[in-house]
C-alpha cells in the first residue's frame, strides 16, 4: 500500500494563506446568511409577535395556520400570475432578440448600442421604478391619463343615467394593476434573459450550423431544429430563477398602491403579505418567518418539479435503467 504523500513546507504555508483568504467570506456568511436563517427557522415555533421580548415555544401551530390561511395562499396565486404574466412574453421576446442578434447573416446595425438599451433598465433600483410608474398612471392628472385625454379616451361612468367622462383610475382596477406590475417585471429583465440566451447560442458549435446550410436548412430550421434543442439548459436555468425571483417580489407591488397591495389585495405578492404581517399592524414575527419557510418550501418544490419535467427523456430512460 503506497504511504501518502507528505506535505513540503511551502505548500503548508500555501494552505494556511488560503484558510485566512477564506475566513472574511466566512465570517460575513455566517453573520448575514447563516445566521438569519436559523434565526426565522427558530422564530417560526415561537409566538413572538409586537413588543414581546421573552417568546414561547408552540410547536407548529404557525405551520397549521400558515396551511389554513387564505390570505397567504391568495398571495401565493396573486404572485404566480403575475409572473406567469411576466415570464411568458419575457422568454419569448427575449428569445427572438437573441436569435437576431447572435445570427450573423443578418448583419443588424446598432446591434451592441442596442443590446446596452435594452439590459439597462436591469441596473435600476426597483423602487424607484415602481415610484416613476405610480406617478405616470397617477390618478386624475398623471402623463399617461393626460395622453390618453389629448387624444380623447376617457373612462365613461353611468351616473343617474347620465354618461361621465373622467380619468382612467388604473389603480382602482385589478387587471390594470396586475398589468403594470407585470410590465414593470418584464421591462427590468428582459435585457438580462437577452444576454443569457445569447451566451447560450454563441456557446452552440458553429460547425452545427454549417453542416444544416449544406443540407440546404434555411435560417428557420436551423433555429426550429438546431438553436432551440441545444438552448434548452440554458432556458430551463432562466426558468428556475425567474420563477424564485417572481417568489420574491416586493418592491413593485408593494410601492405602486397602498403598501397593501390594492386593489382587492390583487398585487399582494407573498412577500408583501410577509410584510405586512411583519412590520405593519400586529408584527406577528413569528408567523412572518412561517410564511418565509413556507414560501421556501413552495418554491423549493416548484424549482425541482420544473427541473424534473423539463429533463430530457433520455436522461429519465439512463436512470430508470440503472
Amino acid at each position: 500500500m503506497a504511504k501518502p504523500a507528505r506535505i513540503g513546507g511551502n505548500e503548508s504555508k500555501l494552505q494556511k494563506w488560503g484558510y485566512f483568504f477564506v475566513l472574511p467570506f466566512i465570517v460575513v456568511y455566517c453573520l448575514f446568511n447563516l445566521y438569519p436563517t436559523l434565526s426565522t427557522l427558530y422564530l417560526a415555533f415561537t409566538d413572538l409577535k409586537g413588543f414581546k421580548t421573552d417568546p414561547a415555544f408552540v410547536g407548529l401551530a404557525n405551520f397549521q395556520r400558515l396551511v389554513t390561511d387564505k390570505f397567504f395562499w391568495g398571495a401565493v396565486k396573486n404572485t404566480f400570475i403575475i409572473w406567469g404574466m411576466n415570464f411568458v412574453p419575457q422568454l419569448g421576446i427575449a428569445l427572438v432578440l437573441a436569435i437576431w442578434f447572435s445570427d450573423v447573416q443578418l448583419k443588424l446595425k446598432f446591434r451592441n448600442p442596442v443590446r446596452a438599451l435594452i439590459y439597462l433598465p436591469n441596473l435600476l433600483t426597483a423602487a424607484s421604478v415602481a415610484m416613476l410608474f405610480r406617478s405616470l398612471f397617477y390618478y386624475p392628472v398623471g402623463p399617461v391619463n393626460q395622453f390618453l385625454q389629448s387624444l380623447g379616451i376617457f373612462a365613461e361612468t353611468v351616473r343617474d343615467g347620465e354618461t361621465i367622462k373622467e380619468a382612467f383610475n388604473f389603480f382602482r382596477s385589478v387587471t390594470a394593476s396586475r398589468s403594470i406590475v407585470s410590465f414593470i417585471q418584464w421591462w427590468m429583465w428582459y435585457g438580462q434573459t437577452v444576454i443569457l440566451l445569447m451566451a447560450g447560442i454563441t456557446s452552440i458549435p458553429s460547425s452545427l450550423y454549417e453542416a444544416a446550410v449544406i443540407d440546404g436548412a434555411n435560417s428557420r430550421q436551423t433555429t426550429w431544429h438546431i438553436t432551440l434543442p441545444l438552448l434548452k439548459p440554458i432556458m430551463l436555468y432562466t426558468l428556475i430563477t425567474s420563477m424564485i425571483g417572481g417568489m420574491q417580489m416586493l418592491e413593485v407591488p408593494f410601492l405602486l398602491t397602498d403598501m397593501r397591495g390594492a386593489p382587492d389585495y390583487s398585487i399582494r405578492t407573498t412577500n408583501v403579505y410577509l410584510y405586512n404581517m411583519a412590520f405593519q399592524g400586529a408584527n406577528d414575527y413569528a408567523y412572518a418567518a412561517c410564511i418565509s419557510i413556507g414560501l421556501f418550501i413552495i418554491t423549493g418544490l416548484l424549482a425541482l418539479l420544473i427541473f424534473s419535467f423539463m429533463k430530457d427523456r433520455n436522461e429519465l430512460k439512463k436512470e430508470a435503467a440503472k
